[in-house]
């Protein structure tokens, strides 16, 4: 079963290259902004969601914008959140948690490490619970006691042609998605890597829970995806650039089952 995978983008923050990665900055550091991603999966009939973005509330707080509320993104493509049936949570950070509400038919694909860890002691540390939100994990929390989370544990299908694979790294429950394309198995890595550059130089993302698990994550993503091409980060401004731009999005929605415009 093949997929078109498309990628939306709906806010972004203003960066500087040395706040995106494991290494000195230097205060002279060139703009590097970080993109905020949805990510729609459609083959026939059939719409699956990789993510919710984040929530209105507390945005401004956290330094980011919102460029176009989630739901009018999806709008655009032809998608009604209330008629979408399966959406995978690669993890439960704000940015990726967030308009669970949005999706109230929706079963929920979520590592059961990613819950554990969001509910579990490591949250008793500030810098390791900062970038969830209380409300999100709520939210998952009432979507499981109404039968509406499926857990899965290291590798899941999703369904033919949509599988997820623990990875960890950035949080406990990481998990990246492997979807089936006309060009071959796209990964969809989500915050295994944010950016390109992370992978290709090897400097992880500063928000990481196990260092070793990032670093084994790249080499999961290519193992899955067979060529270094086929993975796209998940916050990296450059996707925008690569891929070929849904028509009337104005370059905010590209699709990534298509051949990259450049290598």
């Amino acid at each position: 079963m093949e997929w078109e995978v498309y990628a939306l983008r709906y806010g972004d923050q203003q960066r500087v290259r040395g706040m995106n990665f494991i290494a000195a900055g230097d205060p002279h550091d060139a703009p590097m902004p970080l993109d905020f991603y949805v990510w729609l999966l459609r083959s026939g009939a059939r719409t699956i969601v990789v993510d919710t973005g984040f929530r209105v509330v507390g945005t401004p707080e956290r330094g980011r914008r919102i460029l176009r509320p989630v739901e009018v993104a999806l709008a655009g493509m032809g998608c009604d959140p209330a008629a979408v049936a399966d959406v995978v949570i690669t993890h439960l950070h704000y940015d990726h948690a967030g308009n669970l509400d949005l999706f109230p038919n929706a079963t929920f694909h979520l590592q059961e490490r990613e819950m554990g860890f969001a509910t579990g002691r490591h949250m008793c540390v500030g810098c390791l619970r900062h970038a969830f939100d209380v409300e999100d994990v709520v939210r998952m929390v009432r979507a499981l006691y109404a039968g509406r989370v499926q857990f899965h544990s290291g590798d899941g299908q999703v369904a033919p042609g949509v599988s997820v694979h623990h990875v960890g790294g950035h949080t406990d429950g990481l998990q990246m998605v492997r979807v089936d394309t006309a060009r071959g198995p796209l990964v969809l890595a989500s915050d295994a890597s944010h950016f390109y550059a992370n992978m290709e130089s090897g400097l992880p993302f500063p928000i990481v829970f196990n260092l070793g698990e990032m670093a084994a994550g790249w080499a999961l993503a290519r193992r899955l995806a067979g060529r270094d091409d086929r993975v796209v980060p998940g916050h990296d401004p450059l996707v925008r650039a690569l891929y070929p731009a849904v028509e009337g999005s104005g370059g905010e929605t590209v699709a990534l089952h298509l051949p990259p415009l450049a290598p």
